[in-house]
């Protein structure tokens, strides 16, 4: 491995930052709670995505102590299709920790910030680099992308041990401005190196020392682990109507989509016929099927094939709550595998 090559970035990186970088919302200023916030929301999300929970967040709950003491159903709204709930159960996890042991002032150091629960050592890296300056590196898939293709490395990008490796060489050469450096890595892996597209090797700022570049193999990396087969479950999913009410039900308050709500479902794949049995053994009288529809949803390691069953029934019960539509659309936190049911209801 080559570190001296990396001695170039700073030099080239930071004036290119402060000449393209993107005007994003958590940019504006280096509150720790704004960066903590923003980090949390892109892991496993798009920018664009990101952009509207983030105001829309802060609009709910500007302050930390106001996160801290959030009761649980407007967080999950306010987190509502964004996925990875447990994301948002340890933000107000940590702001707890934040008022308790921090007499509710951010804490300033790595092992301090790295110590809230939820925050790994990527995030606690951008945030005490990004707001306190500390040469702290971030390195996430963004950044493991760019280094891989600057020194022409096809070690698997996932392995521990090369994430370890880049930590390191990048500490080794962190500039005074830490924190712009941070970001300027962060959106070089994000534009003109980003992933499931081709370099734009022209552009960068960095072309003239790539290695991947000079090599002609830029387009080729990063090499990645192969990824395990993911586990397919079916469930059928029944989306019950009575007089404009529909019934609804919390999930565990651990394991998968924990505390959220959802759709009554079960095991396996029924079709319509089965599906109305089932609905009269929850004391319920079918009263119309309206239609059936199949869909899919994708955890890291699970795929749901799911099959929906649209019905009417004749009376409510206490199997179950009954909610108006205003109440789910303002209450209900339902996860992106049930929502994309009560996004098609107005079709039905």
């Amino acid at each position: 491995m080559d570190s001296n090559i990396l001695n170039h970035l700073p030099g080239v990186l930071l004036p290119w930052f402060y000449k393209e970088k993107r005007d994003l919302p958590w940019r504006q200023d280096k509150d720790p709670y704004h960066v903590w916030l923003s980090e949390i929301m892109l892991q496993q999300t798009r920018v664009e995505a990101v952009k509207g929970y983030y105001t829309r967040f802060l609009g709910a709950l500007p302050t930390i102590a106001e996160l801290a003491n959030a009761d649980d159903e407007l967080l999950h709204k306010l987190w509502e299709g964004l996925g990875y709930y447990s994301r948002v159960r340890n933000l107000k996890k940590a702001a707890q920790t934040v008022m308790d042991i921090h007499a509710g002032s951010f804490p300033n150091t790595y092992d301090s910030i790295r110590s809230l629960p939820g925050i790994g050592p990527y995030t606690a890296g951008a945030i005490a680099s990004i707001c306190y300056d500390l040469p702290t590196p971030a390195v996430d898939g963004n950044v493991l992308r760019v280094i891989s293709r600057i020194c022409n490395e096809d070690t698997p990008i996932d392995s521990p041990a090369y994430k370890k490796s880049v930590q390191q060489r990048l500490a080794a050469i962190y500039p005074n401005r830490a924190g712009d450096f941070t970001q300027a890595l962060m959106e070089l892996g994000a534009t003109l190196c980003g992933p499931n597209r081709a370099p734009q090797c022209k552009a960068c700022p960095c072309a003239s020392f790539c290695k991947a570049h000079a090599a002609g193999t830029a387009a080729r990396l990063p090499v990645k682990s192969p990824k395990k087969a993911k586990k397919d479950e079916e469930k059928t999913v029944f989306i019950l109507s009575c007089d404009g009410f529909y019934a609804l039900q919390k999930r565990p308050d651990k394991g998968l989509l924990a505390g959220l709500w959802e759709f009554p479902n079960v095991p396996g794949r029924l079709d319509m016929a089965s599906g109305l049995e089932t609905v009269k053994l929850w004391g319920l009288t079918p009263r119309q099927p309206l239609r059936q529809v199949e869909r899919q949803h994708i955890f890291t390691h699970i795929r749901w094939q799911l099959q929906g069953l649209y019905l009417e029934v004749a009376e409510k019960n206490d199997a179950f709550v009954w909610l108006s539509a205003d109440e789910i659309r303002q209450q209900a936190a339902l996860p992106t595998a049930f929502r994309q049911f009560w996004e098609e209801i107005d079709h039905v």
